[in-house]
């Protein structure tokens, strides 16, 4: 296999494993903000909320750029749990745990957020590199956020 068939079947794997990280993120905000409970509710109830449109667009947009170059994105439950490293809501967290969760999981996403734009500058793919920055620098601002949060 020649370097950049190598280098596309990464990208392409790294566009695949984002859209799978952010559908499942995606039921997990849902779960949280419907199961959230306790003093800070209304706070954590509305960011869930903004948590998981902002997902839902970020999957569309991986989605399309990973079509736009000639991949085929990931579109099953089945696929999205193969492809991801993140877990699914375990059920009875409390909003503490639930926090700290997503801190866990968005950190785990810049990791390899920072692998998907080597990726893609590697095969001088700069829109597919734009995007990956794109969603790292929100990731780490919620990530802060969240930190700030649990104090």
């Amino acid at each position: 296999m020649s370097t950049e068939v190598k280098n596309l079947t990464e990208l392409y794997a790294a566009l695949n494993r984002q859209t799978a990280n952010w559908t499942l993120l995606g039921v997990k905000l849902h779960h949280y903000h419907w199961y959230v409970n306790g003093p800070q509710f209304f706070t954590l109830h509305e960011k869930f909320e903004e948590l998981y449109n902002e997902a839902a667009g970020f999957v569309d947009e991986l989605a399309e750029r990973l079509l736009a170059i000639g991949g085929k994105p990931a579109s099953t439950m089945t696929q999205y749990l193969a492809l991801s490293d993140l877990k699914e809501a375990a059920g009875g967290e409390s909003a503490k745990e639930m926090v700290a969760q997503l801190v866990q999981d968005f950190t785990l996403i810049v990791e390899e957020l920072k692998a998907g734009i080597e990726a893609a500058e590697d095969l001088g793919d700069h829109p597919t590199a734009d995007l990956f920055i794109g969603i790292r620098s929100s990731v780490e601002k919620t990530t802060w956020m969240l930190n700030a949060y649990l104090g």
